[in-house]
């Protein structure tokens, strides 16, 4: 698998907490959209990380065709 799995064509707002991490799922296949389950085991995927800088709504990206991971940079617009 070299090409991530679309998991959503709209991003997934989460309200983050400040100096929180957070596990993006990269591969699509999580069950966990957006974060990882670990289903990229096996895989050339790997989770990437987020801290939260503050408390506030972010949006994720669930198409995993940002620019900007892990949040959304509107991607989805083109698929």
């Amino acid at each position: 698998m070299s090409e991530p799995v679309v998991a959503g064509t709209a991003p997934i707002g989460v309200a983050v907490e400040s100096g929180k991490s957070y596990w993006w799922c990269t591969c699509g296949r999580s069950s966990k959209q957006p974060f990882c389950d670990g289903s990229h085991k096996g895989s050339d995927f790997a989770p990437q990380q987020y801290v939260a800088s503050e408390s506030k709504t972010v949006y994720f990206c669930a198409c995993k065709a940002t620019k900007n991971g892990p949040l959304c940079d509107g991607s989805h617009k083109a698929l």
